[in-house]
């Protein structure tokens, strides 16, 4: 996780906009956006979705509870309905 929040100057910010942005989603970077040295915005990582590596997800699929046979081939069956072609394959079909 990142450390403290970096003051970057409004100018700044907007012409490095797009990196700004990238280092908030590999890194976890936060930025208090500065104008005329007061701090008027701040870039950072949305705290209302955890991030999930494959181990986690992993880990999860392990220890979630299984789909009862009948509810998972309800699924299915609802599924094959909704992925129907909405245009018959032979168009001279009728």
């Amino acid at each position: 996780m990142a450390s403290a929040a970096k003051r970057v100057a409004a100018t700044t910010a907007a012409k490095n906009f797009g990196t700004l942005v990238d280092r908030v989603r590999d890194e976890g970077a936060t930025f208090l956006i500065e104008r005329h040295g007061h701090v008027v915005a701040q870039i950072g990582p949305v705290s209302l979705v955890p991030r999930a590596t494959l181990r986690s997800v992993a880990n999860y699929l392990k220890r979630a509870p299984r789909i009862d046979p009948g509810a998972l081939r309800f699924i299915e069956e609802g599924m094959a309905v909704a992925n129907r072609p909405a245009v018959p394959v032979n168009p001279w079909q009728r």
